[in-house]
């Protein structure tokens, strides 16, 4: 498909991080663009202030009467997205419209530049966003599709020129497969999204699949570990990429960088944990395999600020923490705990979790459970459906059962922060990829003063 054809762009599921993004693309492109999403967001009022028209009712007569021009219309959805959506059953009945996945159009969109794509069933989002900064404060004409909002840009979309772009290739539904990049690393295959792969073997298929995918002379990174031929990095160990010499200062992290032909030496990180840490350091390989000179690339490490919802720190004070934190999978949930552990020892810690899908929590309950019960007090919330339909049996009830804690308790939303400010914590992190986020600010509000 050629995209200098289209004028209008339609988005089924326009809420959606990755989507939203490509939103913002076309938009700034000077493409039409509109939208629908199930429900309203901080994402979609924020794409309706640049002028995009969303609407939250599925129904065809929403739809802006130029973007049922099938000559000029590209409409882009989300698997995400009910296959009964009647919009989207609409566009893919009428075989004359182009109706394509966002994964594909992102594949469309990168492939005339040279792409840096960043894939693992972890770290995906934090990984990128720090690539993605490090090359705009380098003077590097990029463009950056991210699945989180960026605290540096307070956008999930960065610009600065089109001859570079940087993209999470993300596992699920196979979407990477439609990227072809010239650089791209891999941060981690640990099972995840076991009801579209069945199974871990057939997840880690897809991942050598991807890196098939990579152009010819082009350059894959993997974790130090995983099964699969590549550039290694990883924190204090053999790989060809390592972060050395590490400690900390200011609530952060100071390191040297050693490549395959030298040291680079004080890199200061403002995130905590050994995890971001990791990603800090594949994205500066990346950036330094690209070009970028060390200087610039320290200054503008230095200068990165995170992405909303990985360890964001909504209250530090000296009597209280409170932390948000995506996570939504048992090892994300560890690498939360052991942050942590490092950055507050002996401080009691109190995790509020809400488990994503019921898929999820069938497939990892005891995995979860085994994490949970690192923290010093559980509060569980009902498990977030998403797009899925309750499975006989899988219930946070089912879940709790399995945690070896005895300061645990199963609450409603509604009796959330009531349970938060009882407890006698020093430390509070909640965690979820549901709309747990939403609690957030009411949360923190509570909490000041406390």
């Amino acid at each position: 498909m050629n995209l200098n054809s289209i004028d209008n762009v339609y988005f089924i599921g326009i809420g959606g991080i990755g989507m939203s993004a490509l939103a913002r693309y076309f938009k700034a492109n000077n493409k039409h663009v509109a939208g629908y999403d199930k429900t309203p967001s901080d994402v979609t009022r924020a794409l309706e202030t640049i002028g995009i028209a969303v609407h939250f009712k599925d129904s065809i007569a929403n739809i802006p009467e130029p973007f049922l021009n099938y000559d000029t219309t590209l409409v882009v959805y989300t698997p995400a997205v009910p296959t009964d959506n009647m919009e989207l059953v609409y566009f893919k009945n009428n075989k004359s419209f182009s109706v394509l996945k966002r994964s594909e159009v992102l594949g469309l969109v990168t492939e005339n530049t040279f792409c840096l794509a960043v894939a693992g069933t972890h770290g995906k989002t934090t990984t990128s966003s720090i690539l993605a900064h490090l090359l705009y404060e380098c003077n590097v004409g990029v463009t950056g599709f991210l699945g989180g909002i960026s605290e540096n840009y307070n956008s999930n979309y960065i610009s600065k020129g089109t001859e570079v772009s940087v993209v999470e290739a993300d596992e699920f539904d196979r979407s990477f497969l439609t990227l072809s990049p010239d650089i791209a690393c891999i941060t981690s295959m640990d099972a995840d999204h076991l009801d579209i792969y069945g199974e871990a073997e057939v997840l880690q298929e897809s991942f050598v699949a991807f890196s098939n995918k990579i152009k010819d002379n082009g350059i894959l990174f993997v974790k130090n570990g995983l099964p699969i031929d590549g550039i290694t990095y990883g924190i204090e160990d053999d790989s060809d990429y390592t972060a050395q010499h590490i400690r900390i200062e200011d609530g952060g992290y100071v390191f040297n960088m050693k490549t395959p032909t030298t040291i680079l030496e004080n890199f200061k990180f403002n995130l905590p944990g050994r995890h971001n840490l990791s990603n800090a350091l594949i994205a500066l390989a990346m950036a330094v395999e690209y070009g970028c000179p060390h200087p610039q690339l320290a200054n503008a490490l230095a200068l990165y600020k995170g992405v909303k919802r990985r360890f964001t720190y909504q209250i530090k004070t000296e009597n209280l923490v409170f932390i948000d934190d995506y996570a939504h999978h048992p090892e994300e949930i560890n690498a939360v705990y052991e942050a942590l552990k490092e950055m507050y020892p002996g401080k009691k810690v109190l995790a509020v979790f809400q488990p994503h899908l019921f898929t999820r929590t069938r497939d990892f309950a005891d995995d979860f459970a085994k994490r949970l019960s690192q923290f010093d007090e559980v509060l569980l919330l009902d498990i977030y459906p998403a797009r899925e339909v309750p499975i006989d049996g899988v219930t946070s009830e089912w879940l709790m059962s399995k945690i070896e804690l005895e300061n645990k308790k199963l609450v409603l939303k509604s009796d959330l922060i009531s349970k938060i400010k009882a407890s006698k914590a020093d430390v509070i992190v909640t965690m979820g990829a549901g709309d747990i986020g939403i609690e957030v600010e009411r949360i923190k509000t509570a909490l000041h003063g406390k």
